[in-house]
């Protein structure tokens, strides 16, 4: 079993910050990128930025300049640090775990979202 837990949402003005945090527990053998998505009222869920485990990031263009990805592969653990948040970052963060099973292939695993809300 995997279970994967995100922390850090929550309500903030605009211009603030935010750090999300996301930890991957069970039994792993490795893995792959480590990514967050977002989806907002009445919106597909979207790509944020994800990571490799060579370290490539792919951000959105809405993001670039104002969100930063880390991971911490000792610790499963993967980050969002948030910057100039806007209105528009409103939305429940979900973080992605890419898990590679060997000869068993790979499997997604999800978070249960967290809610970050940007006041105006």
């Amino acid at each position: 079993q995997v279970q994967v837990v995100e922390s850090g949402g929550g309500l903030v003005q605009a211009g603030g910050s935010l750090r999300l945090s996301c930890v991957a527990s069970g039994s792993i053998f490795s893995i792959n990128a480590m990514g967050w998505y977002r989806q907002a009222p009445g919106k597909q869920r979207e790509l944020v930025v994800a990571v490799s485990s060579g370290g490539n990031t792919n951000y959105a263009d809405s993001v670039k300049g104002r969100f930063t990805i880390s991971r911490d592969n000792a610790k499963n653990t993967v980050y969002l640090q948030m910057n100039s948040l806007k209105p528009e970052d409103t939305a429940v963060y979900y973080c992605n775990i890419g898990i590679n099973w060997g000869p068993h292939g790979t499997s997604d695993y999800w978070g249960q979202g967290t809610q970050v809300t940007v006041s105006s």
